[in-house]
């Protein structure tokens, strides 16, 4: 976020808007996230994208160290591979299963352990930029489920694990 930037000129909270959306420069979906977790608590991700930054990745470091994620589960494009394979040791220790697809989406799902759902679709990378940037939140439970469903579709038919790769090359556990 923008310094000086508070979340709620663009958001409401996610108890009083099913659906809302945004476009500004001032918004990362790494502050949307943490927003998410703070109101949600423990929660499973699910996230897409294109590409991945190291910046990203630290601030998700620290994200993930509030103990707030339960499980993170990643789909990047395999047209990105060069970068991603850049950052697999950095990725590897911060996300939990990260797989490699034709993949275009920018999706951010999150499922707390009391069953609450968000759904972001979003224009944004997982980099950071200075450009105006949109998502369209939703907590509808059918939107979750249906995207979810077509997410999970894409990692079990349509994807390369990472991890397991990763696992697979160093011997590491």
């Amino acid at each position: 976020m923008k310094r000086g930037a508070n979340i709620e000129q663009w958001l409401k909270p996610l108890a009083e808007a099913e659906n809302q959306a945004y476009l500004t420069n001032a918004l990362q979906v790494a502050d949307v996230l943490e927003w998410i977790l703070d109101q949600l608590g423990i929660c499973s991700v699910w996230q897409t994208s294109f590409s991945i930054s190291e910046e990203f990745l630290r601030r998700l470091y620290f994200i993930q160290r509030g103990g707030q994620i339960k499980e993170f589960n990643l789909v990047l494009d395999l047209k990105a591979t060069n970068k991603t394979i850049a950052l697999w040791p950095f990725i590897c220790q911060v996300i939990n299963k990260t797989y490699l697809a034709d993949n275009h989406s920018k999706i951010l799902l999150v499922e707390s352990v009391k069953g609450e759902v968000v759904t972001v679709i979003t224009s944004q990378n997982l980099t950071r930029g200075n450009r105006a940037e949109s998502a369209f939140i939703s907590t509808d439970l059918q939107i979750f489920r249906t995207v979810k469903s077509q997410i999970d579709d894409m990692i079990k038919n349509h994807s390369v694990p990472l991890n397991d790769l990763y696992r697979r090359r160093t011997g590491a556990d």
